[in-house]
């Protein structure tokens, strides 16, 4: 009887020891907690609010792996990357597999936490899965207000994405003439320089590549550019490019993307070529005088070209607008009317500086930042 006893405490002390582990797993530690998370959307293809889901932890970008992944996760995760909710979440990596470690497992969240660190988890780092089940998010597309971080589009560096993009002049002697508003469209690989299959190529791709090189608009190429391709070396890594004509960044537009040192034939097709048109910027630049017309949207309180407040003309009086749903998006509306490309960030919570007292446009507000 004694001994059954002792039996009934030790099983008592085991259960209790282990109870206490698995809330020390799921509880952060203070020394956890006291760390700075960073979060971002990645992978592709994606639009701004979308995409897998990535920590900055330790020095280390990792993912969430997708097991007992809920809604509830996916709305502590979107209001971390300021917006205000999540519509859906996505597993088996939707958005492609991610690198390095996966931080989280079977995470749990009420979907109240203020942080994905304070839900429930087999503990930082402790998982056994592999990055095809890396867990994604589709958030609202409703900043929080006064959200203070950027919301800048981070651009990974990995053989899956565009690390870098040029346009390429297709006559020797124009690289010396700035800027480059024409050539060949080439995306910087490891391996070196690639180009794209022009086969479905459309104007609303043309406009994304324009924007991103700080030009406002693109124009019709020219067909007898293209007889000057025959001397131009062409290795094609991507092709059927689909873009909606408002992405921030060609790697957010679908597409396919072959594989590392594997050139797959154009049949039928040359390398994209891009036409840009230049704006008012670069008209000053070159000394030449631009039409000017009366100007109904004007930036303020920048510290340099290109950013600034937002403000509007109306009545002969100048408003600024509110930050209710400004994303990078209504951010390059803006940059385009003023002549420049898109957006490279969208401020919100009055950055720039507080403008004048009548705000004009509901549902915008915000700065741009070159």
């Amino acid at each position: 009887m004694k001994s059954l006893v002792w039996w009934n405490v030790a099983v008592v002390l085991y259960l209790g020891l282990w109870v206490h582990m698995c809330l020390s797993q799921a509880t952060p530690s203070p020394q956890q907690q006291s760390e700075k998370l960073k979060f971002r959307l990645a992978g592709y293809p994606r639009k701004h609010n979308e995409g897998r889901v990535e920590i900055f932890y330790k020095g280390e970008w990792g993912t969430i792996c997708d097991d007992d992944f809920t809604l509830e996760n996916a709305h502590v995760l979107c209001r971390q990357m300021g917006f205000v909710s999540a519509t859906v979440w996505t597993h088996s990596a939707k958005y492609g597999p991610g690198t390095g470690k996966i931080w989280l497992d079977n995470v749990l969240c009420s979907g109240t936490e203020k942080s994905i660190e304070f839900c429930r988890s087999r503990g930082w780092g402790n998982s056994d899965c592999t990055h095809d089940e890396d867990a994604g998010v589709i958030c609202k597309d409703e900043r929080v207000p006064g959200f203070m971080d950027s919301n800048i589009i981070e651009m990974q560096v990995d053989e899956n994405r565009l690390q870098e993009i040029r346009l390429r002049p297709l006559v020797d002697g124009i690289a010396k003439r700035m800027p480059i508003t024409e050539g060949i469209v080439e995306v910087k690989y490891k391996e070196g320089w690639t180009q794209i299959c022009n086969v479905g190529w459309t104007s609303k791709n043309s406009r994304v590549i324009c924007g991103m090189m700080g030009f406002p608009n693109e124009k019709k190429t020219k067909k007898n550019l293209y007889k000057m391709l025959t001397n131009h070396q062409v290795n094609y890594r991507i092709h059927s490019v689909a873009c909606m004509g408002n992405e921030v960044h060609l790697s957010i537009c679908s597409m396919e993307i072959s594989k590392a040192n594997v050139s797959i034939p154009c049949q039928g097709g040359k390398p994209v070529v891009v036409s840009c048109i230049p704006g008012l910027l670069f008209s000053q630049i070159s000394g030449k005088k631009p039409k000017i017309k009366q100007a109904t949207v004007r930036l303020k309180g920048g510290w340099k070209v290109g950013e600034g407040r937002v403000e509007v003309l109306k009545n002969n009086a100048w408003g600024t607008v509110c930050d209710d749903r400004w994303n990078l998006q209504s951010a390059s509306v803006v940059c385009r009317e003023l002549g420049f490309g898109t957006a490279k960030e969208a401020l919100t919570g009055a950055r720039m500086g507080q403008g004048p007292a009548c705000g004009w446009t509901d549902g915008l507000r915000g700065s741009v930042g070159g």
